[in-house]
């Protein structure tokens, strides 16, 4: 029997104990928004990395702590596995139909809030960590953990402490387990996300609200004022118009273009519940996909003025408020994007001020690169199915810290169930789910050792 082989039955043998590990972290709140337990969790997960046979410490950030950990085999690659522990706010309690930090076994589930996002899918590879050690005496290669508390509030301060400890960060690959497998119950090998940049416009014209008879023809309308704005930043085909917004997205590779027409995605069913039945463009398959992965956004989320409740209020409001949040590609700066939008927004209304809030860079690894071939092949292996190769997701996380300041490859493999309800109520992983992640770890691991193209 193979040292794989030991460690994958291993790994079988001691589900029940593994489940009660993922109940034990569930058990401990840890809310970034509200600070709520974050530290007492990055001591438990200290405690579990230390059992294992990690040095691992918590080690302060500019915000809230983030865990590291790590064991250095001489002589083998380095993977770093990264994830946070943090979590969402529970919302409103009363559509949980158990407590969210009491976890809760059901129809082949645990319920809990952090169960998919994302504690027990970084708990995967702290077992599968185990799960070598104690089959095999040492791990195949070398591995260091970075835990996040602060990924549910967008990261701010991570890429400053990852600036700040390049060194101690070093590592061949980063590897990490967040989202959901494909709709289809295939796993999903994912390459890059979209980065984001927040702003906010905001235009302040008048003391008060006014008596539209009285001022209507006298005073300026923020409201009219900010929609002509608007419309001078998107066209009714939804092209940005903001000068300059487009020229640093970077082309598809073939490898992008060729991996894409083998991705399953049933457009009628991904729109279901969200869009009206024959409203809206009606998309081809593969170029919604290039569309959601491969072009930035522009999106109004939030836009405010004057009277918006029942009934009439004859007024001129005092201000406008528009919120946008832009999906960013590959090379599109946050910064350089921000400032197209203060000047565009200077060029046509000059009164209005642009306010930014959250960023986020975007971030992408080639499909060709050995190191990419080879985790595609160890999740086949895990899983019995060729992986649907994904070049990148239309969200956005902070993998651009592992791939601009640490230089290094980063590749996801999501392990959750395509129903996990993470940001929601009774959020859950399907517990075979788990245990199969954590197999999928263990191949990886071993892959990555056997990598000779470092």
């Amino acid at each position: 029997m193979s040292s794989l082989d030991k460690v994958i039955s291993w790994i079988d043998a001691t589900r029940e104990q593994s489940i009660e590990k993922m109940a034990r972290l569930i058990r401990q709140p840890s809310v970034s928004s509200t600070g709520e337990g974050v530290e007492e969790c990055a001591g438990i997960l200290v405690e579990m990395l230390t059992e294992v046979g990690l040095d691992a410490k918590v080690m302060p950030t500019k915000g809230l702590p983030a865990v590291y950990a790590e064991r250095i085999v001489p002589g083998t690659p380095t993977v770093i596995f990264y994830g946070h522990y943090d979590v969402q706010p529970v919302g409103d309690l009363d559509l949980w139909e158990t407590p969210p930090f009491e976890p809760d076994i059901r129809n082949g589930r645990m319920y809990g809030r952090g169960t998919g996002d994302n504690k027990g899918q970084l708990l995967t590879h702290i077992i599968a960590v185990d799960a070598f050690i104690k089959n095999c005496g040492e791990l195949p290669c070398s591995v260091k953990f970075l835990l996040d508390g602060e990924e549910e509030s967008g990261s701010i301060n991570l890429a400053p402490f990852v600036e700040e400890n390049k060194e101690l960060l070093k590592a061949d690959v980063c590897y990490f387990a967040d989202g959901p497998i494909h709709y289809t119950g295939r796993p999903q090998v994912l390459f890059g996300c979209r980065g984001i940049i927040d702003v906010e416009i905001v235009l302040e014209e008048n003391i008060r609200d006014c008596h539209s008879g009285h001022y209507g023809a006298l005073i300026p309308n923020p409201a009219w004022r900010m929609v002509h704005l608007l419309k001078t930043m998107k066209d009714e085909d939804g092209k940005v118009l903001v000068e300059g917004f487009y020229d640093k997205v970077r082309p598809m590779t073939p490898a992008e273009e060729e991996v894409i027409k083998a991705i399953p995605f049933d457009v009628e069913g991904y729109f279901q519940g969200v869009r009206f039945p024959g409203t809206g463009p009606q998309w081809d398959p593969v170029e919604a996909l290039k569309a959601h992965m491969f072009q930035p956004t522009m999106t109004i989320a939030g836009l405010a003025s004057g009277h918006t409740g029942e009934g009439m209020a004859t007024i001129v409001p005092a201000k406008a408020v528009c919120k946008i949040d832009m999906r960013l590609v590959a090379d599109q700066d946050p910064e350089e994007i921000f400032e197209l939008i203060e000047k565009h927004v200077a060029k046509h209304l000059p009164e209005a001020k642009v306010l930014r809030h959250g960023k986020m860079y975007p971030s992408r690894t080639e499909l060709e690169l050995p190191i990419s071939k080879a985790i595609i092949g160890a999740v086949e292996s895990a899983w019995g199915v060729k992986p649907i190769v994904v070049p990148s997701s239309g969200a956005s996380c902070p993998e651009y810290v592992f791939t601009d300041i640490l230089d290094i490859p980063t590749i996801s493999v999501p392990y959750a169930n395509p129903d996990e309800n993470n940001h929601a109520p009774n959020e859950n992983f399907d517990l075979d789910l788990f245990i199969q992640g954590i197999r999928t770890t263990a191949h990886v691991m071993d892959t990555i050792a056997k990598h000779k193209d470092w």
